[in-house]
């Protein structure tokens, strides 16, 4: 009787995770932004030692892209492993390669540079979201990538990206 109704739980798909909205992006992209100002301020200490204790004068293109450099390992490294930098963690938001897979360095990388020319652009890329059926923003476009929203009917160990 009702053999049916008792089908086993892990036979069945997971649900695709949701897309996050623009405010709770946006409320990541806030934080990470203060601890990566934290970041290079710890990298900037590590230079100054080497300049004798004198300090960088605005429009130095080797400084700036070392900071670059420094906000492209911060991300990539949180991207490539687990898919959440601390702000996304905060935010339960992760980031997923297209499929469903983790995001490679090549993906972090084209992410990264796209994700600079949206905030560069006035922010155009990210308000892209707000129409986009799939509420991506440029760079997750660009680079082959979204992020879901692990919200608390979900359980946060599920991959279950099936879309």
């Amino acid at each position: 009787m009702g053999e049916a109704a008792t089908a086993e739980p892990s036979t069945m798909p997971a649900p695709p995770l949701p897309p996050p909205g623009l405010l709770r992006r946006l409320g990541a992209l806030i934080y990470d932004a203060l601890l990566l100002a934290g970041i290079w301020f710890v990298a900037t200490a590590l230079l100054l030692p080497l300049r004798g204790g004198e300090a960088f004068r605005p429009n130095q293109p080797a400084y700036s892209a070392y900071l670059l450099g420094v906000g492209f390992v911060f991300y990539g490294w949180f991207w490539t492993h687990g898919g959440q930098t601390l702000g996304m963690r905060a935010w339960k938001i992760r980031l997923r390669a297209a499929g469903g897979e983790t995001v490679s360095w090549t993906q972090a990388a084209v992410r990264f540079l796209a994700a600079l020319l949206s905030l560069s652009l006035f922010g155009l890329g990210y308000w892209w979201a707000l129409w986009d059926s799939q509420k991506r923003c440029w760079h997750d476009v660009i680079s082959g990538t979204r992020l879901v929203w692990q919200n608390k009917r979900l359980p946060s160990t599920q991959s279950g990206d099936n879309a």
